[in-house]
């Protein structure tokens, strides 16, 4: 009964979801039209040059995790690194999130490294890029305020509405019901018998997520941030000229939308399915962009993405068959 519900709420719901949302955006559509779109219409030369990025974005993530990894005495190959990352995402479309714990347990196979200790990364490096995204969002919020304005009149998701709800009383109340239920978590565990290993466990993941201070290359981590998320905005920019309706918008258009569908796909839905197309297709929407071709260039540019994380996937899983698992008591080399 507990795995049936757990896949239920992994699986299951997500799906249905994000097929939910997307019958409500599509319910009306001429599908018929896309195959004219995708031979007549389309500049594919564009698709094709954003590829790289897509790709790029991917690597500089696993070589960057290599570099977190260090410090705490893990020095998995950069390759199998690269190759998790690549699998990770191929793995979320099929059960959200669970790309992160698949490349963990890669890296434990085929390299030796501690599963703990590279979860622990992964929360380090996931808390990093959720403050890259909030800069960004912040400095785009301010340079193109009165757009995202109209963004919350329409979808009714006014910041004002919602923290208007919560009084001071509010937020300690909810403050106190979560300590309690932290507090009672940490007493349930001290009762079980496996507490001792949950505690390990936990232990192996503060490693991880302190092991950035020892980082040893600074301005290479650095480097690597910034590649990882320039690369992913180079991946969707391009895309805007393969469409006439949308090959006149800017960058600072490229980029409000880019934001705010790196929002979207916090909502747990196989990469984002859905919950992206909602809101990229709105914020376009909002530049003048015709409803029809805000679908059109959401439903292509979304697919033929997933198209090649799925193909990386595929390649990775058959590079890591040709590759050797290096034996834990052997040298950790690069």
């Amino acid at each position: 009964m507990l795995k049936l519900s757990s896949i239920i709420i992994k699986v299951i719901l997500p799906l249905v979801l994000g097929g939910a949302i997307l019958y409500w955006m599509y319910r009306d559509f001429d599908f018929g039209s896309i195959r004219h779109v995708l031979l007549h219409e389309m500049n594919w030369t564009w698709m094709l040059l954003s590829f790289p990025f897509g790709i790029l974005a991917q690597a500089f993530r696993g070589w960057r995790w290599c570099q977190t990894l260090e410090p705490i005495g893990e020095r998995p190959r950069r390759s199998v690194s690269v190759y998790s990352v690549f699998i990770s995402y191929a793995a979320s479309l099929v059960v959200p999130r669970v790309g992160e714990f698949t490349r963990c347990g890669i890296l434990k196979r085929y390299d030796g490294v501690s599963f703990s200790k590279a979860l622990g990364t992964v929360v380090t490096e996931r808390a990093i890029d959720s403050l890259v995204v909030a800069g960004f969002s912040g400095l785009t919020l301010l340079l193109q305020l009165n757009v995202f304005n109209v963004f919350f009149d329409r979808t009714g998701t006014s910041v004002e509405s919602v923290m208007s709800r919560f009084s001071l009383m509010g937020y300690f109340v909810t403050a106190v019901c979560g300590l309690s239920a932290l507090a009672l978590l940490h007493f349930l565990l001290k009762k079980l018998s496996i507490y001792n290993r949950v505690k390990a466990t936990l232990g192996g993941i503060w490693q991880g997520v302190i092991s950035l201070k020892n980082v040893k290359n600074v301005p290479l981590f650095i480097l690597f941030t910034f590649g990882i998320w320039a690369s992913y905005f180079l991946h969707y920019y391009l895309t805007f000229f393969c469409f006439d309706a949308t090959s006149h918008l800017g960058m600072s258009s490229a980029l409000v939308t880019f934001i705010v569908g790196s929002i979207a796909v916090v909502v747990p839905t196989p990469n984002g399915a859905g919950p992206w197309h909602f809101a990229v297709k709105t914020m376009l929407m909002l530049y003048g962009v015709g409803a029809n071709d805000a679908l059109f260039f959401v439903l292509v540019v979304h697919s033929v993405q997933t198209l090649l994380v799925v193909l990386l996937g595929v390649y990775a899983w058959l590079a890591l068959s040709f590759t050797r698992k290096r034996s834990a008591m052997a040298p950790h080399t690069a």
